[in-house]
């Protein structure tokens, strides 16, 4: 939906085309009317859909379309549907998907975290929906006190992401080493402290940073993309490509993945080196023919390039992946789907069906069910097809 400031539109002259229906209102894509009932006396459009104000937010625009049909912005809306800021999904006390106003949800999050600021966990929901939802000098005030409190590494990092959005780069150079040096396994502060070193032009010390990240962590994907993207910028595509695979080679990160994970998602989404990202993640799988990423993503090109048949040779034998991971079910039911193996179908998703996994015993259930409302839905238009006859 998008904000238009254009009047409603009027009846079309002589010889243009077709009159607009609806009390001479053609309500098409690309903008939003706000018009009383009244303003279709021949029945409101088929495409239309109505809007009910559930409190006082809404009495400023109610006046207004008393004159006539407005325009109005995404504000608006939200407001209209009694919501304080934009609408965002949250689950009650019952893990049921709601619906709340992104501002009334940060309110109640920061009464929560004021309640008891001894409660750490309750701050750290506070200041990681405070940093999704942009607010990062509000989610930095949070995490120090966190970190004030006996905050763990994760806590530092989180203050140095928060500082590092805002560009305070000296504060975050020093909160990122305090949660370099809480962490030692862990690569996150090294990729965040790249990042750092960027903003100051400081291009040794991000690739040191970035080789640590990947030292720390050589199956870690986002430190290889990183140094991909890294040496294009100060060199070339080519050589990026190089350094990628000449680090993959040390016999350190010999077995693992990641780099060529990495490397494919660079020529993943254009048709025209989709080929080459398949020989990428084909390397990945050489490596590490029991990781379930590089089957997923080497599955998913091969099915992007309409390829069944190499989808279904490269998952069959991964039956037992398949039973707690449910993005390789996924690949595996879609080409099996469109291979119309119905056979192999029913025997997948009966298997699937007895996956201790949650996720993956749903997917069985609910793809059983479309399945066979799909079976009895051929079978009723077979049989009207032959009565008719």
């Amino acid at each position: 939906m998008t904000q238009s400031t254009n009047a409603p539109p009027k009846p079309n002259a002589p010889g243009s085309g077709p009159a607009p229906q609806d009390g001479g209102l053609s309500i098409q894509g690309g903008a939003a009317i706000l018009a009383p009932i009244q303003a279709f006396p021949n029945g409101v459009p088929a495409n239309a859909l109505v809007l009910i104000p559930l409190g006082p937010n809404g009495q400023q625009v109610e006046k207004e379309i008393v004159n006539g049909p407005v325009a109005v912005t995404m504000e608006q809306v939200w407001k209209l549907l009694g919501f304080n800021g934009p609408a965002v999904q949250v689950q009650d006390d019952q893990g049921r998907p709601i619906a709340i106003g992104r501002d009334d949800l940060l309110a109640g999050l920061e009464k929560h975290w004021t309640e008891n600021q001894e409660d750490l966990d309750r701050g750290r929901i506070y200041s990681q929906e405070l940093m999704k939802y942009e607010f990062p000098a509000k989610a930095e005030a949070v995490l120090a006190k966190i970190v004030a409190r006996g905050g763990d590494g994760n806590d530092w990092l989180a203050l140095g992401v928060a500082q590092l959005a805002q560009e305070k780069l000296d504060k975050a150079e020093g909160t990122l080493k305090g949660a370099q040096n809480l962490m030692k396994d862990n690569p996150y502060p090294s990729l965040h402290l790249a990042k750092l070193f960027h903003a100051k032009n400081d291009a040794k010390a991000e690739r040191d940073s970035v080789e640590r990240a990947i030292q720390i962590q050589p199956g870690n994907v986002d430190a290889w993309a990183y140094l991909f993207n890294f040496v294009k910028e100060s060199e070339s595509e080519d050589k990026a490509v190089a350094a990628i695979e000449e680090l993959a080679n040390v016999p350190v990160n010999a077995k693992t993945a990641a780099p060529f994970v990495a490397l494919q998602g660079f020529y993943a989404g254009d048709e025209t080196t989709r080929d080459k990202a398949i020989g990428f993640a084909k390397r990945g799988v050489e490596r590490s023919p029991a990781d379930p990423i590089p089957l997923i993503v080497l599955s998913a090109l091969y099915g992007q390039s309409g390829k069944l048949d190499e989808v279904i040779k490269l998952l069959a034998p991964h039956e037992a992946l398949m039973q707690q991971d449910v993005r390789i079910a996924h690949n595996y039911f879609q080409a099996l789907f469109q291979a119309r193996d119905m056979q192999k179908l029913t025997a997948l998703l009966n298997k699937l069906a007895t996956s201790p996994n949650r996720e993956v015993k749903q997917f069985a259930i609910e793809q059983s069910r479309g399945l066979q409302q799909m079976l009895q839905q051929q079978q009723a238009a077979l049989a009207a097809a032959a009565t008719q006859k």
